[in-house]
């Protein structure tokens, strides 16, 4: 029986795969469990997330 995930849970799979470590256990069950538009949609979120950090950080190392 297909196990319902959550948005964190497909958020969290995505952070982990931003940061290339994941057990392959792992994989096979987010593989098994999450939803497809759950995946895309935390992807675009950590990306938008990410390119925030990155501006801050520039902003922060060009002023000064």
């Amino acid at each position: 029986m297909k196990k319902k995930s959550s948005f964190t849970q497909s958020m969290k799979a995505v952070m982990w795969g931003f940061l290339g470590v994941r057990k392959k256990s792992g994989l096979q069950e987010d593989v098994a469990s999450l939803s497809f538009v759950h995946i895309i949609i935390a992807g675009v979120v950590g990306a938008l997330i990410f390119m925030a950090i990155l501006l801050l950080i520039v902003k922060v190392v060009v002023s000064h």
